[in-house]
């Protein structure tokens, strides 16, 4: 059966405990912006084209320095270890065997220096800004010296979210009554319980497993991290991060025109133009929405990535006709994994692209590289930055 975004997420939601598939699915508040950011590439409109020679594609894409089979990147997903056994691991070969970068989260199960190992790649890593920059500099040290040449700097969670969803499953439970009831959800998913919970142990906080040691449950790592994420970051952070930082650097949140400007005028390589997800302030615009200004008003000054929403080659295509020079994917390889490992990932992928040949067919887009807007059946041009 090929692989779609819906049927990964209907078995995920069969595979997982109750609180993990609500974490992977849910969104901020009354989820708006979770609903609209697939809504928003639906509502663009391609202008469909015939006979122009589409015997040969292109359709390879530069993500971050780096040539990709597609112009896709496995997003940063916190603690995709719960979804599958060691599940960080598997998306990294998944990533890795179908020619796309994989991003390890911070908040992951498997810690940066696991996946380099067992993968035999050197991912992307996500860094988020905590109190103690003294462990900051200590883990930026440690995944460089095992390979790690690009940096996302996700700048959009200086707090959690508020995601009602989550409150509701369990997921934040501390103390006994909360161990029985997330213990009853997982044995009411015997197959998850044996192959995830049993034998995919350790299930530690990864790249923050020192900062918080004697700390094992869910409901602990919230709280340590609504206790130590920063809410100070600002521009000059981004400072001390490129002193300690040779690669690149991407900055992932970005919103409005002026905080992309203010990103590359402060030493960054790119941005990720995101709403996490819908995930952290709802009701605020979908990336699609967004994304033709930022790409705007940077003015070709880096490379402009996307996410939120992505469930397609199709889409894919469309975010690359409204100038996005690639895309991360997130809920997408997150419910792939859970619902089958690192093959269903390779599958996921593997469908992505069978799709992207037949958008880029049908539009008349040989080479990947050159989509822009005139693949876009809008009437009238984007509305000025």
């Amino acid at each position: 059966m090929a692989w779609t975004y819906q049927d990964a997420r209907a078995a995920a939601r069969r595979r997982l405990p109750h609180m993990l598939f609500e974490y992977i699915d849910s969104g901020a508040f009354d989820e708006r912006t979770l609903a609209a950011n697939p809504a928003g590439w639906g509502k663009l409109r391609l202008m469909q084209r015939v006979m122009r020679d589409m015997s040969k594609l292109d359709l390879t894409a530069d993500m971050a320095g780096g040539t990709a089979s597609i112009p896709v990147a496995l997003g940063p997903v916190g603690f995709a270890g719960m979804y599958a056994r060691r599940g960080e691991v598997q998306a990294a070969r998944a990533a890795a065997s179908e020619g796309v970068p994989f991003c390890l989260s911070a908040v992951s199960v498997c810690d940066y220096e696991e996946v380099c190992r067992k993968s035999g790649t050197a991912p992307w890593f996500q860094l988020y800004m905590i109190r103690d920059r003294a462990y900051m500099g200590d883990l930026i040290d440690r995944v460089l010296a095992v390979g790690a040449r690009t940096m996302v700097f996700t700048v959009d969670m200086p707090l959690p979210g508020i995601r009602h969803r989550d409150g509701r499953s369990g997921l934040y439970d501390t103390g006994p009554g909360g161990f029985v009831r997330q213990a009853w959800q997982g044995i009411g998913r015997p197959g998850w319980l044996w192959d995830v919970y049993l034998r995919g142990r350790p299930h530690g906080f990864g790249n923050f497993a020192a900062a918080m040691p004697g700390r094992t449950g869910l409901g602990d790592y919230w709280r340590w991290i609504r206790e130590n994420f920063d809410c100070s970051t600002n521009w000059g952070d981004l400072d001390w991060v490129r002193s300690r930082w040779p690669g690149k650097i991407l900055i992932k949140g970005v919103l409005c025109t002026e905080d992309a400007v203010a990103a590359f005028d402060a030493g960054a390589d790119g941005v990720v133009v995101s709403n996490h997800g819908g995930r952290q302030l709802d009701s605020v615009a979908a990336s699609s929405e967004v994304l033709p200004r930022v790409v705007d008003a940077v003015g070709g000054r880096g490379p402009v990535f996307v996410d939120g929403g992505l469930r397609s080659g199709l889409d894919i295509l469309k975010a690359l006709a409204a100038g996005a020079d690639g895309c991360l994917l997130g809920r997408a390889w997150a419910f792939a994994l859970a619902a089958g490992g690192e093959s269903n990932v390779a599958a996921m992928l593997q469908a992505l692209k069978a799709e992207l040949r037949v958008a880029m067919t049908l539009t008349g887009c040989r080479v990947l590289r050159d989509a822009d807007r005139s693949l876009l059946d809008i009437g009238k041009p984007f509305p000025a930055t």
